[in-house]
């Protein structure tokens, strides 16, 4: 057993864990991913959905779990200040909410609360979800969250309701005096007809030079008709390790509109699971990562329309420079009776450096009739003739090349129903790509 697994299944961590009140049914699931995770371990090598991701250097760290200092870690509010989010604000520093951070107003038909102070009574609804990850290593992670998170956003949007300004969802890996790992889950549930725009925001807290580890599982419930746009921006920490799940279950007729950033982090993955399981539910994904330095991403999508008629428009670009290494596996499934489906995914990834490394696998798996189907995936360098023309045109080398990259990338937040929020990413994304 590595010495991560053999930190994180510590019997003082799990007991602190089971003191604190939960149902009966988390305690027993809890206690039976521990025996599932000290048997099958973390994804190795072999594991198919972790090939490109080693988790070698990882597992060989021994970090404390939790950090009992996270309610009055000092935090700088401005880290993650954004344009148009003066709605509701629940701010978690290392997994610990922090009302002092926090704005929790609420709008009518808007419910905000956290997972550690949570009733059995809320929790119930969410039995099967809890227990819905695989059995297998390759979800080994969200079974250690679902193991060790005891705090968390909860949110709910009554039937029928519209939210007029966002609801802001801060996650803070702050620094600590030693290596930490912290876990958080996240409920999400938007009522039939409801409308709502949600923004997950990854930050970094301090700069000390102890590494800081954050596991995080979000999961979305949307009824029938309901509306949902989504920004999730990761400005994680230099020296962060980020490990994200977000799940998404679509009843008939509702929409998913999510924008996603990954900037920050050393090492980062994130699953993104998508089940259209409504007739006429639909999915539009765009998304960017830009990496420099030695980070390493790896994104891991994979939707699948359960129902006739539903639709996934998928856009997502990769920049990696220097050492940097992105990776992109995007997996649509069309099954069996899911007449009508609409899928078209698209990855396309920029190289800006002779050292720097994407790997991209678009998948595609149709047992329908009636289906239109696309999938596609590039990888490639800067133009140089487009780079020439600008050149030709007075524009210095750098800044020709600063011009084709934002032009790249921008077209992925091109849609971002907030314009003031927009001009924002616009602007982290150019100070990300820019070398100097």
């Amino acid at each position: 057993m590595s010495a991560l697994l053999e930190s994180l299944l510590d019997r003082d961590a799990l007991a602190n864990v089971s003191r604190r009140p939960q149902p009966e049914w988390l305690a027993d699931l809890r206690a039976a991913v521990a025996v599932s995770l000290a048997r099958e371990g973390l994804p190795g090598p072999r594991t198919e959905a972790w090939k490109y991701t080693s988790l070698r250097a990882l597992e060989q760290r021994a970090p404390m779990v939790g950090d009992a200092d996270a309610s009055t870690r000092a935090v700088d509010a401005s880290t993650f200040a954004l344009p148009r989010t003066d709605g509701a604000r629940l701010v978690f520093v290392n997994g610990v909410f922090r009302p002092d951070l926090s704005d929790a107003q609420t709008e009518t038909g808007l419910s905000l609360s956290t997972l550690g102070a949570a009733k059995a009574a809320e929790l119930e609804p969410w039995r099967n979800a809890f227990a819905r990850e695989s059995r297998d290593s390759a979800g080994a992670f969200a079974q250690l969250n679902t193991m060790l998170a005891t705090d968390g956003p909860i949110v709910r949007v009554a039937d029928g309701t519209r939210i007029a300004r966002p609801v802001h969802l801060v996650l803070v890996g702050a620094a600590a005096e030693c290596d930490i790992v912290w876990h958080a889950r996240a409920l999400i549930d938007i009522g039939a007809g409801a409308a709502v725009r949600l923004i997950e925001h990854h930050v970094a807290g301090g700069s000390a030079s102890t590494p800081n580890f954050g596991n995080m599982v979000a999961q979305y419930r949307l009824g029938v008709g309901a509306r949902v746009d989504l920004v999730q921006i990761q400005e994680a920490a230099p020296n962060a390790t980020l490990i994200r799940r977000s799940e998404f279950a679509l009843a008939a007729r509702s929409a998913l509109a999510a924008h996603t950033l990954e900037l920050g982090a050393q090492l980062t993955r994130h699953d993104i699971d998508v089940d259209l399981a409504g007739d006429g539910a639909r999915f539009v994904s765009r998304g960017v990562f830009a990496l420099r330095g030695r980070q390493h991403a790896d994104t891991h999508m994979d939707v699948r329309h359960q129902a006739r008629d539903t639709a996934s428009d998928i856009v997502w670009r990769g920049v990696a420079d220097e050492r940097a290494r992105g990776v992109f596996h995007g997996a649509i499934t069309v099954a069996a009776g899911a007449d009508g489906a609409d899928a078209n995914l698209s990855n396309k990834n920029l190289l800006l450096s002779p050292h720097a490394e994407i790997d991209t696998q678009p998948v595609l798996e149709i047992y329908a009739d009636e289906v239109k189907a696309a999938h596609g995936a590039t990888v490639g360098q800067i133009d140089e003739r487009a780079l020439f023309y600008l050149r030709s045109r007075g524009l210095p080398l750098e800044a020709a090349r600063r011009l084709l990259i934002a032009a790249f990338c921008g077209a992925v937040i091109a849609d971002v129903p907030l314009p003031e929020l927009r001009d924002h990413l616009d602007a982290i994304l150019a100070a990300r790509l820019d070398r100097n």
